[in-house]
């Protein structure tokens, strides 16, 4: 629910050394930290992101080039980008409570998980235009009024930038926010929808099977 939400950024903030500031956007990124996830995408814009007000919390671990330059774009940014380094289920949880937006920019991601998790914790994602990130997030742009979410144009640093743009903007206006989290917040990806999706595949084809 969005009651806690308030609380939940503070403690974010708080315990991530972040400066504690209300309306600053909060991205967050648990992944593997691999160039299959996007994450340079992400560093690509963390000092953009920083620039405009926003803040940024990481949290995993893979490749060593990538951890180097979070590490840097940290200290750049001390009250701006935390970033911790392994696998915490009890952080990764605390952070999809606790931030405004979150951040998944993979370059291929047959289902995908986390864009799920944020969707229900009221933390719309930005995702890129691929497997399952496109099939389980409705875009803003696309559907203003059932949009949960931002969908890249493009699976490069453009299509990051543009997806940012757009996550700023609606932000900015805490009312359309609070549409797009509460539209994230209400949809369900459970196994009891997925069922009678596939009971209606099978009916179809058994009327044309018959035909």
């Amino acid at each position: 629910d969005l009651w806690s939400k308030h609380a939940n950024k503070i403690a974010l903030q708080d315990r991530s050394g972040l400066a504690v500031r209300e309306r600053a956007p909060l991205f967050g990124v648990v992944s593997r930290l691999t160039s299959q996830k996007g994450i340079d995408l992400v560093l690509g814009a963390a000092d953009s992101i920083v620039e405009r007000g926003g803040q940024m919390v990481v949290l995993g671990q893979g490749e060593l080039a990538l951890h180097e330059a979070l590490r840097a774009a940290a200290q750049r940014h001390p009250q701006g980008i935390a970033v911790r380094f392994g696998f915490d289920e009890a952080l990764a949880h605390r952070i999809e409570a606790g931030i405004d937006c979150f951040l998944m920019p993979s370059r291929f991601e047959p289902c995908g998980l986390n864009q799920m998790y944020s969707q229900a914790y009221g933390s719309p994602p930005i995702v890129s235009p691929v497997g399952g990130l496109k099939d389980s997030v409705i875009d803003v742009d696309d559907d203003p009024v059932a949009g949960s979410g931002f969908v890249m144009t493009s699976c490069d640093a453009e299509g990051f930038a543009d997806a940012l743009d757009r996550a700023f903007f609606a932000y900015s206006d805490p009312a359309i926010w609070e549409r797009i989290q509460r539209n994230g917040m209400t949809r369900h990806f459970g196994w009891e929808d997925r069922a009678q999706d596939y009971v209606e595949i099978y009916e179809r084809a058994l009327v044309n099977a018959r035909r």
